[in-house]
């Protein structure tokens, strides 16, 4: 066949490959095509060849002509193959096939693409993966699909790795399909305006779509306008696309930015950008990334009137956002909705028109940039026969994250001197040495790392020296010393040569790693093609014709408002007041519950509470109310006060809203996950009515549950829906005809108060009260803060009792971010936790040995391990926490508080994480390695398995997991004992001289001269009793021999006695402070016999500080330990048993005839001071006296319990508070609420009735007084210091923190 007719067969091919090829048989376009195998020779280039047999033009798939295959020159990374497609393309697929009938073949090769044949752009499998895999052999075709189709005419293949026994060799074809678009250059002051000419129909979703490519990195994309004025710009802006909205005349400000998206989009490279309008929101989509921003409630049935692309085209007075900035480049298939506005104006569209010149064709500006990718990298340019003059001019553009490198150096011949100019903490540096020494610097310039393009230049001539940074907004300085060069200098830009004992070269600063173009030497360019070809000067691992620059922070791997900082080849998080840490901000530094705090030792206070853990919910600040039995998490709104509502006839109701410290996706989270909830809604009423009937329409509600919630029509202690009060459900309201005490509408006050406790009715969001507008009637509300306890995911458990069973969840997802975080105890050696496999991928915790935990995972660049080796033995059948997170920078894993161990992830690779079965708990897929024992609160990414009701329905696996007193045991302090709960355990403080939580809260008082506190034993000892607790079991017939006691005191009084222990046969132990200032122990241990006297070396114990006294006595040997110092030993000679003890006294002694003379002076005195933690044997004196009136103790004279006896620092997030055992409230009239301190002329009748109740109640006092005046003491519940004399106590009070449920003495009348 002759040559043209070959040539005539080989176009017909290739247009019926393209027409036909490029649809399937039903119609939808297949994109698949080969496109390589019919182009002209013309189409290939390559960097080199071996030969003219093993050229470019050979390198076809399955062909065997020439050498089989292209084979460069020199077998390097330098090297490339090329192909020009003659027209944009879509490219779908690239295969690779080696030299024929060698051993030449490619094992991985890089992808590049260009619409030009300069700047090229390489081709990514994933954000941190470029290499592609090869062959195996030089015969099999290895094809890879593009996950996303590529649009571009030249393809460029540069090979990485190849056969070690052989060469470069390759044979290569290209798959696609023909590609169309309808194209407009936009010159700078030109435009394209789109004006609907007809009111539009309104649709739910607009969207506006186009692809851009720019020679300038900022201008105005859109601009569109719309109804009511609002308008909505997308301007490119530093090379980021910015969204604002603007309404009316705009503000200086320029309108409202709502996002700022992308990155780099200045690189002359195609970009996508999609904006989307649906009813509540907008989607802003920059080439693969979407972002959703939230729209002002007027936008949401917005729609454009008019669309200006490429300027600001405006009828309106709204200021341009860009002023006299428009858009320099080219766009292509612009369409809004399913019109091609591009395509309506080439046809002279009278909807589409043009402003200035614009044209129908992109105008490609081509510069070549130069990659310097790591520290071998440099570019090496001789010098010029004109510097001779002494005239030197050198310019450059780079960009860079970097804030250090080396831009340019050259050596001083004829000086003995070194230029450097180099960037330090992002300025523009220049230093001449001289001899080692710096004999000039220079700077300008800042922030130069921020990735943008900066134009440097240096300048010398005999009599000025300058360099100069941005010339149109930079920074330029000066200096009078000549730079003398020759032809013979060498230009070195980013680096220096690696090669030993150079002296052309030095470097003392960092290499550069960024981009450069735009190289010109005395106002002359550099051709950098030549340099390519080697033609002009020299370099070493540069990337030529392209710039290769990356943002790593957008879109950025930093969650929750981690600020993220790059470099040239990675990137960082700074989580600073994010609430979360690691490599990127991912994990939550914060528990997801009081009840999870209270189990690391953590008492009352305020937290911050993150629900979800590393979820997209935030941390919020929530007191926590630690009680022996529960954890409360307490949320606060704006109106906790009792709230007084006057009748009024101008209004018909009286409504009140509550917000709340807490965001509503938080609140929901915590009403979900807690085991109760609660909220004190108070109505005291007087002719207030609440439902009137059960038919009728209600005169009061309230609106609460989630989101907006519902109208709610049943009050405190009844049930949803029962329209009912409290009463109502007990059948004891003051009219049996109604279900509320309020609806009877008497003329005096009534109360319908109680507790709301179905979870889906909380929060309470606002109340409406309806029957305020009659005269006479009055009421008083509060709704108490939000308040809910127990932690259904903390609690979540499941017990595996057999290696064969395991629970399965759906697919784990955590392709970018994971972590894992769950309890476990187990007296097996070995086990797996937890796995989920995918193809290739997997993920897997386990137990490998008694003291080693292994995080194991493969995200497809080949197993990883992260190891915690622990001192402890994790099979002791206690808790232990662990804690494993992988991210795109590293895998972590915690045990315990043990030190975490790291594993980065690889610079280069892949970092998605795609599995694909089911999630494995407790086992594995071949139930072989499971694991026995208990897995508790499993956290996946913040999201909590349900295990327990999984485990319900599973063989093998049993729900729950008790047994917790053995991990949290050591929590309770003081003697308190940890008690066994279902969910979790609580400390008993009946054996301890301390209270609270943890038996952590001392219980101390403050001691005037006349108060005595005395306990008396009474109870008599019966032979049944369990005996194992003596001798620290009391009772008043048993004998002792021993004592455990323990106590803290603060005084300024000496002498004084602290603690006193009598019998009924005149025996009696002592404790007290001698005149000279020691601490002194007295024991009478035989009525017959002398008292011996134990005395301390330690002094200065009345200097108003805190000391602490410990005394351990058994038998004959007494132990005393004051505070840190040395324990002192004595023994007791008289007797060793003290026989039938009476009472135990602290204070004055009371009845002193039995005392010896010293010490009944002594005990007369009393004690001025403070006691705290007052403990003998199992009694507790002080704990007794205050905190439970019903025990056998007898007060007299003042007592008021305080926190004197606290030593350490004040617990920063809560407030210690003086409380005395006989604190009442003050003067207040009992027949009103009491509102905020608030009074009104209604309190008189009140206020007579008070002074009536107050003489009865202090004439009942006074013959109470007389008549146990014999026994000269008073119970605690009737001390009288400190008691005001005029309390009474309320039927109910307007303190925000009152936590506790209504008594009964809230039913009282009011008149």
């Amino acid at each position: 066949m002759p040559l043209g007719s070959k040539s005539l067969a080989g176009i017909t091919a290739l247009v019926a490959s393209l027409l036909l090829g490029s649809w399937g048989t039903g119609g939808e376009e297949v994109c698949d095509s080969p496109l390589v195998a019919n182009l002209p020779p013309s189409s290939f280039r390559s960097s080199s060849q071996l030969t003219s047999s093993h050229g470019p033009v050979f390198a076809k798939v399955n062909r065997r002509e020439g050498a089989g295959g292209w084979s460069p020159l020199v077998s390097d990374r330098y090297q490339w193959l090329e192909v020009d497609l003659g027209r944009r393309t879509r490219i779908t697929a690239v295969a690779t096939q080696g030299r024929y009938g060698s051993s030449d073949w490619l094992t991985a090769y890089l992808l590049m693409f260009s619409d030009t044949g300069h700047n090229w752009r390489q081709h990514w499998q994933e954000d941190s993966l470029g290499a592609f895999p090869g062959n195996s052999n030089a015969d099999t075709v290895v094809q890879y699909k593009l996950k996303q189709p590529v649009i571009a005419r030249y393809l460029r293949l540069i090979p990485l790795d190849w056969n070690p026994t052989g060469r470069i060799g390759l044979r290569l074809e290209i798959y696609g399909c023909r590609y169309t678009s309808d194209v407009a250059n936009f010159d700078g002051s030109s435009s394209l305006v789109y004006r609907r000419s007809v009111r539009p129909i309104w649709k739910p979703m607009v969207f506006v779509s186009l692809k851009f490519k720019t020679l300038k990195n900022s201008g105005t994309l859109l601009h569109a306008e719309g109804n009511g004025d609002h308008s909505l710009t997308l301007v490119l802006e530093k090379g980021r696309l910015l969204l604002y909205h603007q309404q009316g005349v705009s503000s200086s400000s320029g309108g409202q930015l709502l996002v700022s998206v992308g990155s780099l989009l200045d690189d002359q490279h195609w970009h996508h950008v999609k904006l989307e309008r649906l009813s509540s929101h907008l989607n802003l989509t920059v080439d693969k990334n979407t972002h959703q921003v939230h729209i002002p409630v007027e936008l949401s049935r917005w729609d454009i009137h008019q669309l200006s692309l490429g300027a600001v085209q405006s009828h309106g007075l709204q200021k341009p956002i860009l002023s006299n900035r428009n858009f320099h480049g080219c766009m292509e298939n612009l369409l809004y909705n399913d019109l091609n506005l591009i395509h309506l104006a080439k046809r002279n569209n009278h909807q589409a028109s043009v402003v200035g010149n614009v044209t129908f064709s992109c105008a490609e500006q081509v510069s070549v940039a130069v990659t310097f990718t790591d520290s071998k990298s440099f570019l090496q340019l001789p010098g010029l026969t004109s510097w001779s003059s002494g005239v030197v001019s050198v310019a450059l553009q780079f960009r860079t994250w970097n804030k250090a490198g080396l831009l340019l150096t050259f050596d001083l011949v004829q000086q003995e001197g070194t230029v450097w100019l180099y960037l330090s903490e992002g300025r523009l540096r220049l230093q001449i040495n001289k001899a080692g020494r710096a004999r000039l610097e220079l700077s300008a310039g800042s922030g130069l790392n921020d990735g943008q393009w900066h134009h440097v230049e240096l300048n010398s001539r005999q009599d000025h020296l300058s360099i100069t940074v941005d010339t149109d907004k930079g920074a330029t300085a000066h200096t009078s010393i000549p730079l003398l060069l020759t032809a013979d200098s060498q230009l070195f830009f980013g680096g220096c040569p690696v090669q030993e004992r150079s002296q052309e070269c030095k470097n003392p600063f960092k290499v550069f790693q960024g981009c450069m173009r735009l190289f010109t030497v005395d106002n002359q360019p550099v051709d950098l093609i030549k340099v390519q070809q080697r033609l002009l000067g020299n370099y070493s691992h540069l990337q030529i014709d392209m710039c290769g620059i990356i943002d790593r922070c957008s879109p950025s791997h930093c969650e929750h408002g981690g600020r993220c900082i790059q470099s040239w080849s990675t990137f960082h998080c700074n989580c600073s007041n994010s609430g979360y840490r690691g490599a990127t901000c991912h994990s939550s530094r914060y528990e997801k519950s009081c009840e999870a705090y209270k189990h690391k030792g953590n008492t009352s206070g305020h937290y911050h509470i993150d629900v979800d853990g590393s979820g997209p919910i935030k941390p919020q600040l929530i007191y926590c109310n630690m009680t022996e039995d529960m954890a409360w998490m307490v949320i606060q709104h704006n109106n906790t006060e009792l709230t007084r509502v006057y009748s009024s006839p101008e209004r018909n109701q009286h409504s009140a809203h509550f917000d709340y410290a807490s965001e509503e996706e938080q609140l929901a989270a915590i009403i979900s996950q807690s085991e109760h909830c609660e909220q004190e809604l108070s109505y005291h009423c007087r002719k207030s009515r609440i439902l009137n009937t059960p038919e009728g329409a209600p005169f009061a509600w309230w609106v609460g549950g989630p989101d907006a919630g519902e109208i709610q029509t049943y009050w405190g202690g009844a049930l949803p829906g029962s329209r009912q009060c409290a009463c109502g459900l007990q059948d004891n309201c003051l009219d049996s005809n109604h279900y509320c005490n309020c609806d009877a509408d008497y003329d005096q006050w009534a109360d319908d108060s109680g507790l709301l406790a179905h979870k889906g009715s909380l929060p309470v969001r606002s109340l409406v009260l309806g029957d305020i507008q009659r005269a006479g009637s009055e009421a008083a509300y509060r709704v108490g803060p939000l308040r809910c306890h127990g932690d259904k995911n903390f609690w979540n458990a499941a017990f595996f009792d057999k290696e064969t069973s395991y629970l399965h969840f759906p697919t784990f997802h955590g392709e970018l971010n994971a972590d894992i975080a769950f309890l476990f105890k187990t007296k097996s050696s070995s086990g797996v936790f937890l796995e989920n496999l995918g193809i290739k991928d997997f993920i897997r915790i386990e137990l490998s040995s008694a003291s080693e935990v292994v995080f194991s995972f493969d995200v497809g660049n080949g197993p990883l391990e992260v190891r915690v080796e622990t001192s402890i033995q994790l099979n002791d059948n206690r808790w232990h926490s662990i804690r494993a997170e992988r991210n795109v920078k590293e895998a972590s894993l915690r045990v315990d508080e043990f030190p975490a161990a790291t594993q980065e992830a690889p610079a280069d690779g892949h970092s998605h994480l795609q599995l694909n079965s089911q999630l494995f708990i407790g086992g594995t897929a071949s139930r072989q390695k499971g694991f026995l024992g208990c897995i508790r609160s499993l956290q996946l990414n913040g999201v909590t398995l349900d295990l327990e009701e999984r485990a319900k329905i599973t063989p093998g696996v049993r729900p729950g997991c008790p047994g917790h007193c053995s991990s949290y045991s050591s929590l309770c302090q003081n003697q308190g004992r940890c008690v066994e709960r279902v969910n979790g355990f609580s400390c008993n403080c009946d054996q301890s001289a301390y209270t609270g939580a943890f038996c952590h809260k001392e219980v101390s008082a403050s001691f005037k001269s006349s108060t005595s506190v005395a306990y008396n034993f009474k109870e008599p000892y019966e032979p049944n009793r369990n005996s194992s607790t003596l001798p620290f079991s009391i009772y008043s017939d048993m004998t002792l021999r021993g004592e455990n006691i323990s106590l803290s005191f603060r005084t300024s009084q000496c002498p004084a006695l602290l603690l006193y222990v009598n019998s009924f046969y005149r025996e009696y132990l002592a404790l007290l402070i001698n005149m000279h200032d020691e601490l002194e122990l007295r024991y009478k241990l035989h009525s017959s016999r002398d008292v011996e006297v134990m005395g301390s070396r330690v002094t200065n114990l009345a200097d108003g500080r805190l000391h602490t006294v410990i005394i351990r006595r058994l038998a004959d040997t007494v132990s005393v330990q004051i505070d840190k110092n040395t324990r002192e030993d004595f023994s007791l000679t008289s007797d060793v048993e003290f026989h039938g003890i009476k009472s135990l006294i602290l204070g004055r002694v009371q009845d002193s005839a039995e005392l010896d003379a010293g010490l009944a002076s002594l005990a007369s005195l009393g004690f001025t001071g403070c006691l705290s933690g007052v403990f003998f044997n199992s009694i507790s004196p002080l704990k007794a006296a205050l905190l439970h009136p019903d025990s056998p103790v007898i007060v007299s004279g003042p007592l008021a319990q305080s926190s004197c006896g606290s030593s350490s620092p004040a617990n920063p997030y809560a407030t210690e508070t003086t409380h005395s055992l006989s604190d009442q409230p003050g003067s207040v009239d009992p027949g009103q609420p009491l509102v905020n301190a608030i009074r009104s002329d209604s309190a008189l009748i009140g206020g007579v009735i008070a002074v009536v109740i107050f003489v009865t109640v202090s004439a009942l006092a006074i013959m109470a007084r007389f008549i146990y005046s014999r026994k000269e003491t008073y119970r605690n519940q009737e001390v009288k210091a400190a008691q005001p004399e005029d309390g009474h106590e309320l039927p109910f009070s307007s303190q925000a923190d009152s936590l506790s449920a209504p008594s009964e003495n809230q039913k009282e009348y009011f008149i």
